[in-house]
């Protein structure tokens, strides 16, 4: 597994995941490397997360730069396959921009405060 800099604690992992599974019915969510990329570069991106067991590394390791650019946070999860069953596509994938929360304000504020605490 690639290492990104900070590690992320289980309990946020499976937080993220949750949050996922709620949004992905109410909110927007763009999936995959290519897609993630375009809305971080946009700056319509409002939290990253990438699987840490895409391999190569070299797929997603643009990312987490990217998003410390434009100022995202972006954080992780540890398997595709976690990533993308959360998100409700039925396969794995390497990264998720959420676009738009839906109801789940309160949760993605919490997750992108605990995110910087991390990176700091």
């Amino acid at each position: 597994m690639a290492n990104f800099g900070f590690e992320v604690p289980k309990e946020l992992q499976e937080k993220q995941l949750q949050f996922l599974e709620k949004i992905h019915k109410g909110g927007k969510i763009k999936v995959g490397v290519n897609e993630t990329t375009k809305m971080v570069e946009r700056g319509t991106a409002k939290l990253v997360i990438v699987a840490k067991d895409v391999s190569p590394a070299e797929l997603v390791m643009h990312l987490p730069l990217i998003c410390k650019e434009k100022n995202i946070p972006c954080t992780f999860v540890d398997t595709k396959k976690e990533l993308g069953e959360r998100a409700g596509i039925g396969v794995g994938t390497s990264a998720i921009a959420v676009v738009d929360e839906g109801e789940a304000k309160k949760d993605l504020e919490d997750i992108v405060k605990k995110v910087k605490e991390l990176a700091k």
